[in-house]
């Protein structure tokens, strides 16, 4: 939708910022090589409307940033290549790629939650809104990622995404005057490569770990390029006008909502076949395990990682195909195997773990544009029995329960109904999301009326209670493409977001050449000594039966 906004105030000729007492200067001369003659005269606003899928993160996230993204990468690269001008740049040209990147959210109400986007009316524009939502600190890797999970909310309905740098132990001296494209290229002096560390934030409702991680590679490539700082600037000025000179097509100019990109089913018979099949695999899911709860004090927010070295996560890799099963499967059976030698839970109950499905090759309609920034995930589950056979070998049990991970991971994806599954989990989410959103914000205002009870005779229900979810990202240097940016060398990475209380989840992933195990979950939300026997089962299971293939058969 395409309506006119109200006129901006003039941007200053004038931008400056402090950085440890020197000042960065945008200048007249750069404002006056960057504002093409065809810079909008009046700045418009596109919106859309939120999907499910989208409503069902948004609503979550008002009060405290639930669900809030973060991805951490450390790297060493040269000092001026991290520069808050060449930073600012890049960050500008990927904001003008992905408007979702630079939106608002406004909410009318629950059913009518609307990104809202000003196209930025020339490159400067661009530039100076890409400034204010990028900050440089000094600081280290886990108070970033501490502070961003457990402090104060970094995102709001008017900051959707935002870039921290830090290096520590030393300044980042403010860069000169922007240089023309004819000037050399500052780091053809010989500079030694410095740590720095870098936390991508993004709101979830925004996309999803692809969008996240294929935008860090893109950030990566345009940062650790050859350019100039003045070919940068003109690859600002060249996308700014492909994609914003112009009054933009409204119909367009925003992705899509997930929903969206499926076409629709073509009969009602379809629409009925696909209500009974999702209400079937819904009755399904049967699990009765879970971690048993803490004290009630504030969420707090821990992530023990553990990454494996490249020799060590050649032998996971050998072992796993050796089997017939991918790092992903085998984490499922891991987790199966930490939690039953826990003993916590009742042995004849199934343990049932959720995941991500990424339904981007699922999409029937062709995108209007070429950002990937939208949240395209559906959900699985995997169901493993919660005992461990006294009289089988317990690698045997492992790699079969890895094969039985992979046989409902594959059905989950490939099932030819999953497009209907999809749409109406995103549909059902959508309801309970409102539905608490509004009890919630009840609540606060002191208004809220419990339901009556009950009074229909129901038949009790198998109990359905998930253990933990597992975000398997898989092979992530399949995504980042080093050889593309060889001044800079990702080394540590690190990903999640802000959790409710009581939240939990499992990180799995190879990058750098190293499979990373990751568990952010709240340590106030759940009993210590149960959560920390896991983690150590999880770690043990991980060197006895994928680093070592599974030579002991002990419990």
């Amino acid at each position: 939708m395409l309506v006119q906004a109200p006129p901006s105030p003039a941007f200053s000729d004038v931008l400056r910022r402090d950085l440890d007492g020197e000042t960065n200067v945008i200048s007249d001369a750069l404002t006056s090589r960057m504002i093409p003659d065809d810079a909008l005269a009046k700045p418009c606003k596109l919106e859309r409307r939120m999907g499910d899928s989208e409503l069902s993160y948004y609503l979550p996230s008002r009060s405290t940033g639930v669900n809030d993204m973060y991805l951490h990468l450390g790297f060493e690269a040269p000092e001026h290549m991290v520069r808050r001008a060449r930073v600012r740049m890049v960050w500008a040209i990927l904001r003008v790629r992905h408007p979702l990147l630079a939106s608002q959210v406004v909410m009318h109400d629950y059913n009518d939650v609307r990104f809202e986007f000003i196209p930025p009316q020339s490159p400067e524009d661009a530039l100076i809104n890409a400034d204010h939502n990028l900050e440089y600190k000094s600081t280290s890797k886990d108070d970033l990622i501490d502070s961003y999970l457990n402090g104060p909310r970094t995102l709001s309905n008017e900051r959707l995404s935002y870039l921290i740098v830090s290096q520590r132990g030393s300044t980042l001296p403010s860069p000169p005057l922007t240089p023309r494209p004819s000037s050399p290229l500052p780091h053809k002096q010989e500079t030694p490569s410095q740590n720095h560390d870098l936390l991508i934030c993004a709101a979830h409702f925004l996309g999803d770990g692809m969008a996240l991680h294929q935008f860090a590679n893109d950030f990566f490539g345009l940062l650790g390029s050859e350019k100039t700082q003045g070919e940068l600037e003109t690859q600002l000025n060249e996308e700014w006008r492909a994609r914003w000179g112009s009054t933009p097509d409204a119909t367009s100019a925003l992705p899509r909502a997930m929903e969206e990109n499926f076409a629709e089913e073509p009969s009602r018979f379809r629409r009925a076949v696909g209500k009974v099949d999702f209400q079937r695999t819904q009755e399904q899911l049967i699990g009765g395990q879970s971690f048993p709860r803490g004290s009630r004090q504030p969420r707090h927010t821990i992530v023990p990682t553990v990454s494996y070295d490249v020799e060590r996560t050649k032998n996971i890799l050998k072992h796993c195909k050796a089997h017939g099963v991918s790092v992903s499967a085998a984490l499922f059976a891991i987790c199966n195997i930490a939690w039953a030698r826990v003993s916590a839970g009742k042995p004849e109950l199934p343990t049932m773990m959720y995941s991500a499905l990424n339904l981007r090759p699922c999409f029937t309609i062709k995108p209007l544009n070429d950002s990937y920034w939208f949240l395209a995930v559906g959900y699985f589950n995997v169901i493993l029995p919660n005992f461990i056979p006294k009289s089988s070998d317990i690698s045997s049990v492992f790699w079969h329960r890895a094969r039985i991970a992979k046989e409902q991971s594959t059905r989950a994806a490939k099932n030819s109904m999953v497009v209907s599954r999809s749409r109406l989990m995103a549909e059902e989410r959508g309801r309970r999301s409102r539905a608490w959103a509004k009890e919630d914000d009840d609540r606060e205002r002191g208004v809220y009326v419990p339901p009556p009870p009950s009074t229909s005779h129901t038949t009790p229900s198998a109990p359905s209670a998930a253990l933990i979810g597992l975000s398997l990202l898989g092979n992530l240097d399949g995504i980042y493409k080093h050889a593309v940016f060889p001044g800079v060398k990702l080394h540590t990475l690190t990903t999640g977001s802000r959790q409710r209380s009581g939240g939990m989840l499992l990180f799995g992933y190879t990058f750098a050449g190293k499979l990373w195990i990751s568990l952010g979950y709240d340590e106030n939300g759940f009993e210590k000594e149960t959560v920390g026997k896991f983690w150590e089962n999880v770690l043990q299971a991980t060197d006895e039966l994928m680093v070592s293939g599974g030579c002991s058969t002990g419990h």
